[in-house]
């Protein structure tokens, strides 16, 4: 706005003392201050408010407005609460600084012209901001030229003075300003991911605000404009796939216009999803095409043609022909007919990004196809050197889900499953059709796990484990019952640690020596308690069958 608005504005009951050829000034923001030298806290185009308690004498006048002259503020506004009367000191130091001043009359209050200011500016700047989007919307959406999403975050920060951040469900950065100091912490991030979650599972409008911390966030869900053309008949077929936009400031008390102006922001950056989303066309039917092979039972040689043809597009540059690994999710919803292939295929193709990569391009390595209710990764790994044989490299399941586990079980509340299994790496199209039936495996396992969010590795699939969790639970309580309710019994009665000392009895293969020194007991002390658990269960520890029983009980219980 211009000086020259405030002395149209009656309610202000601003006096012009002097400046008039300035008054074409542009103001910039308001400041109310009565420090000797406010300057610090000055960055130009602010219109001063003042009460004078700075000036003790007509000395003080010149050094106060050289400081405002010097900042580039636009005007000065003294009250006249306080003497009744601007100086004429002050006067006359304005005008040789040519800074215009204006006297406030005792009846206004600062708050008042502060408030008008701020609600002239905010909207002159909304009104600047949203032609430069409409602007940057058209370069966007006409080609990959426009700069992405990290050009209209630093819009929001230089016009409007808005950190803002675009995150992923599971809170990975996407894009943030480069003009705005550091980035987003990964902790802080997930940690929003989560409460928006949460929030869009109560099924509240955004934008959710939150406090973490010192500050307070107002997070913007982006949706893809298609959906969003749509509507979605339930928020669960969107919730863990959806982007969404994190502001440093509390949306609570903005004008609707300037609400209005982030939603369209939001639409801006839906833009990008969708291109990322168009991109990731031919990854998937890539990856659809060898699974189709595979589960078909193709010759490996019409399987390794096709894998030939993903190679250099998953890993462009690559010599050598890659490893490759299977990846199966499912995403559950209790009492639901949500379609979930597509749910579990976005939320795959996210959670498979390495968590510290910024930006949708760390993507392009990932093919993932949904057959039913399934989501397929097809994840090229490069060939490891000679001396290992792939089985150590690569995804490991108990990894995976690490940084995402808090902000997806937000989004799956009460009623969601996210399940993973991971198979290990192979180096030819013979090995993936047995890659996929171990992931499938692996996932089968994770699924019998408690928990919102659960991921097995090819690494369990040799061992017990595989069988444990299709024991049926009834078979499972009566068997663990037998053997350890009469341990458990005895050790609330007595205390006795009978239930620790077989696990570690156990742990150390039976051996006395290194059992009673890992508990710091002595061995005939050790041997009691082994004496205890045998007369109580009828069992022999001296027997495979019966540490065998003892063990499975434990793994089960």
């Amino acid at each position: 706005m211009r000086l020259r608005a405030l002395l149209d504005t009656d309610a202000l009951g601003l006096r012009l003392l002097g400046g008039e050829d300035e008054l074409d000034r542009t103001v910039r923001g308001v400041m109310t201050t009565d420090l000797r030298d406010p300057s610090r806290y000055l960055s130009g185009g602010e219109l001063v408010l003042t009460g004078l308690a700075w000036r003790r004498d007509a000395d003080d006048s010149e050094p106060f407005v050289r400081i405002l002259a010097q900042a580039g503020v636009a005007a000065l506004a003294a009250g006249e609460a306080e003497l009744g009367a601007v100086p004429d000191d002050l006067v006359a130091a304005c005008v040789r600084h040519r800074l215009p001043l204006f006297a406030v009359h005792e009846s206004v209050a600062f708050a008042t012209i502060t408030e008008h200011v701020v609600r002239q500016v905010s909207g002159e700047r909304a009104g600047d901001l949203a032609a430069v989007v409409d602007r940057h919307r058209r370069m966007m959406t006409s080609g990959p030229t426009g700069g992405g999403p990290d050009v209209v975050l630093d819009l929001l920060g230089s016009d409007l003075d808005l950190r803002a951040w675009v995150l992923s469900p599971t809170g990975r950065l996407i894009a943030g300003p480069k003009i705005a100091g550091p980035g987003m912490p990964a902790d802080l991030s997930a940690e929003l991911a989560a409460e928006h979650l949460a929030a869009v599972r109560t099924g509240r409008r955004g934008p959710h605000r939150v406090t973490l911390g010192p500050a307070t966030y107002s997070l913007f869900p982006i949706r893809s404009s298609g959906r969003a053309a749509q509507g979605s008949r339930d928020v669960r077929e969107t919730v863990l796939s959806d982007w969404l936009l994190a502001v440093e400031a509390d949306a609570g008390d903005w004008p609707a216009e300037r609400l209005d102006l982030l939603q369209g922001v939001t639409q801006l950056i839906s833009v990008e999803r969708d291109r990322r989303d168009a991109a990731r066309t031919v990854r998937r039917r890539l990856a659809q095409e060898v699974l189709e092979l595979v589960q078909s039972g193709a010759a490996p040689a019409e399987i390794a043609a096709r894998l030939r043809v993903a190679a250099p597009v998953l890993l462009p540059g690559l010599g050598a022909a890659p490893h490759w690994q299977v990846v199966v999710a499912r995403v559950e919803w209790a009492g639901s007919d949500v379609e979930a292939g597509p749910v579990a295929q976005s939320l795959l193709e996210e959670i498979l990004v390495d968590p510290l990569a910024t930006g949708p391009e760390p993507s392009d390595r990932i093919a993932v196809a949904h057959t039913g209710d399934e989501a397929i990764a097809l994840v090229p790994l490069p060939a490891v050197s000679a001396e290992h044989d792939g089985s150590e490299a690569g995804i490991l399941a108990d990894t995976l889900l690490e940084t995402v586990r808090d902000p997806l079980s937000a989004g799956l509340d009460e009623d969601g499953q996210v399940t993973l299994g991971v198979s290990a790496a192979v180096h030819s199209a013979e090995g993936l059709r047995g890659a996929l039936e171990e992931a499938r495996h692996a996932r089968r396992v994770a699924a019998a796990r408690p928990g919102r969010v659960c991921a097995a590795g090819h690494q369990e699939l040799a061992s017990h484990v595989l069988l444990l969790p299709f024991v049926p639970d009834d078979v499972r309580r009566a068997f663990t019952a037998r053997l350890l309710d009469p341990l458990r019994d005895y050790d609330r009665r007595h205390r006795a640690e009978l239930i620790p000392t077989l696990e570690a009895f156990l742990d150390c293969d039976g051996s006395w020596t290194r059992c009673a020194a890992r508990l710091h007991l002595h061995v005939n002390t050790l041997r009691y308690r082994v004496g205890r658990i045998e007369q109580l269960t009828s069992r022999d520890l001296s027997r495979l069958e019966d540490k065998l029983d003892f063990f499975l009980a434990l793994r089960m219980s």
